[in-house]
């Protein structure tokens, strides 16, 4: 873990990955994953091994090369759409407390997924939305590059220095680090290189994410 930049007394925001973690999605995307490879008569457990690592376009280009990679993704979109509308999904425990005690305006969701299947595993887990959500269409280059958190800011007015990004994974730790931010990690046993903090799940989190923004409204009170 690296030391974690100084409070401005600004007004602070908190920035959001959903899936993994506000959102369980994991059994979700294997499944997804499984049934796209089973379509194409590929190995099921070699395909999602890859799909971990990379992004779909890359995948396809490593386990399915010889197919036309837009007709690979409209399929897998197809599959992921279904899983949106029949599929379950559980919100991590913490989740829920942690959005509805969050004040309006202050957070926003940076998601390499796209908008309509956030909103649906939303409505899906009870979980409130935020007024601004980035996700895959809104950006030309995704996590690890900074321009999806950096574009949340934006939207939000905030400074890169004043927020606080919550991630899972090692590219949007990566993308919330360049983007100037604070980094902390949840949902996972070790901490992710470059976190600024790490807790072993979003439960263990939660007091601390509410800590920082009730300070930031005390400041902005004071």
């Amino acid at each position: 873990m690296t030391s974690e930049p100084a409070r401005s007394g600004r007004a602070k925001y908190v920035l959001f990955d959903v899936d993994g973690t506000l959102i369980d999605a994991v059994s979700n995307q294997r499944r997804v994953w499984e049934t796209w490879a089973e379509r194409y008569g590929l190995d099921a457990a070699e395909v999602y091994r890859v799909a971990l690592r990379t992004r779909p376009m890359e995948t396809f280009a490593r386990v399915a090369a010889d197919r036309d990679p837009r007709e690979c993704l409209a399929a897998l979109h197809e599959l992921e759409d279904e899983d949106v509308r029949s599929g379950v999904y559980a919100a991590y425990a913490g989740a829920s407390e942690l959005l509805h005690g969050l004040p309006p305006g202050t957070w926003a969701l940076v998601t390499s997924n796209y908008e309509h299947r956030v909103r649906g595993r939303f409505l899906r887990t009870g979980l409130p939305l935020p007024g601004v959500i980035v996700d895959a269409a809104a950006v030309e280059e995704g996590k690890p590059s900074p321009v999806p958190y950096l574009q949340a800011a934006a939207h939000l007015g905030a400074a890169p220095g004043d927020c606080l990004v919550i991630e899972d994974a090692p590219s949007g730790v990566q993308s919330g680090l360049r983007a100037g931010m604070t980094v902390w990690g949840v949902n996972t046993a070790a901490a992710v290189d470059g976190v600024h903090r790490h807790f072993v799940s979003l439960r263990e989190a939660v007091p601390h994410i509410l800590a920082y923004a009730a300070d930031s409204q005390g400041d902005a009170a004071a």
